[in-house]
């Protein structure tokens, strides 16, 4: 596990939890030894080596897999520098800083015959689960638009109230993967402002408005805030979805409501008449969802010889959207999103 800070936890909890049986881990990495020589005392790792420098680490280790929970900027050297040795690397999300890098990871990864994948573990929650099956079984018709609101006030303290772009970087990378997981649908184009409110206790880009156009000309529109004081929507957004046949609301939680048209209509009246249905979401177990989930999936992949679903050439995907709508906000224009070039 390289980098033992908050998020390290909820990764070493699920592996803990879900599965000892499958993961040993043989060493915790941190700038500050002493933040992983805390983590193996909280988690029991006992005799687990510690320590500040990666290299040393695998080197003495001889590790086959790299958990990279490192700092947004620091993702691309790391995980080139574990690659490089041997190792397959799940790494917290964004895969990168930029495009490029990540299409230089993907290289690295393919030359090395390693598998390098991204932890988007929201892509694991019985509620996008479920919308997905959902809308792949046609309940409201193809889809012909989508919308996803994202406020929220977290005081994380930390990079991230440093960081440039923070909402689109390291926030919005999740929103728009979900949503090209929920339709299958790959971005083409986006324009975006991205503005920091006054109030902002961020230095840059707290809050943002974009607008994709998705593989077919669906239209993608994302608002989102994370210095939103007041009537905080879900960390999965709460979104609409919109087909032929009807709407799909999802709270980004376990709330799911389809409204379609019952074929009722006499064609006089103003509205045509519709069936609600609430959905319930899928039923899941601990180990397939969130990190845990993510996780498993990853394993599973490596020991079958096939690609997780969060493997580099999908999540580059997401990560030009992110890209994109960073250089829209830029420019002030709409930006065309890296698609067959990937």
């Amino acid at each position: 596990m390289l980098g033992c800070g908050a998020m390290s936890g909820a990764w070493l909890s699920a592996v803990r939890d879900q599965h000892a049986q499958r993961v040993e881990i043989v060493g915790l990495v941190d700038l500050r030894p002493e933040a992983a020589e805390a983590r193996a005392a909280e988690f029991g790792l006992a005799g687990t080596w510690t320590g500040a420098s990666l290299d040393e680490a695998l080197r003495v280790t001889s590790a086959d897999l790299l958990f990279n929970c490192t700092v947004p900027g620091a993702h691309a050297a790391t995980c080139e520098i574990a690659l490089r040795a041997g190792c397959d690397v799940l790494v917290e999300k964004p895969l990168a800083s930029s495009v490029e890098e990540g299409r230089h990871l993907r290289r690295v990864a393919t030359d090395a015959g390693r598998t390098l994948a991204v932890i988007q573990n929201r892509r694991y929650t019985p509620g996008a689960v479920t919308v997905r099956r959902v809308l792949a079984e046609g309940a409201i018709g193809p889809v012909t638009a989508l919308y996803a609101d994202f406020f929220l006030a977290p005081r994380f303290g930390g990079f991230r109230e440093e960081m440039k772009h923070v909402l689109l970087l390291d926030m919005a990378i999740h929103t728009f993967d979900q949503c090209r997981q929920l339709t299958g649908l790959d971005a083409r184009s986006v324009v975006c402002h991205e503005f920091n409110p006054p109030g902002s206790w961020y230095v840059h880009g707290a809050s943002a408005t974009a607008l994709f156009e998705m593989a077919g000309g669906v239209p993608f529109s994302y608002r989102g805030s994370w210095c939103a004081r007041g009537f905080p929507t879900s960390w999965n957004a709460a979104w609409r979805i919109q087909g032929e046949r009807g709407a799909l609301l999802w709270d980004g939680e376990e709330q799911i409501v389809v409204e379609r048209i019952d074929g009722s209509w006499d064609g006089k009246a103003f509205r045509e008449p519709v069936e609600k249905v609430t959905i319930p979401p899928a039923a899941m177990g601990a180990g397939e969802t969130w990190h845990a989930g993510n996780i498993g999936e990853f394993l599973d992949a490596l020991e079958k010889g096939i690609m997780p679903q969060t493997a580099v050439a999908d999540n580059l995907k997401s990560l030009a959207m992110v890209e994109a709508a960073i250089e829209s906000a830029r420019q002030g224009r709409p930006i065309d999103v890296a698609g067959e070039s990937l």
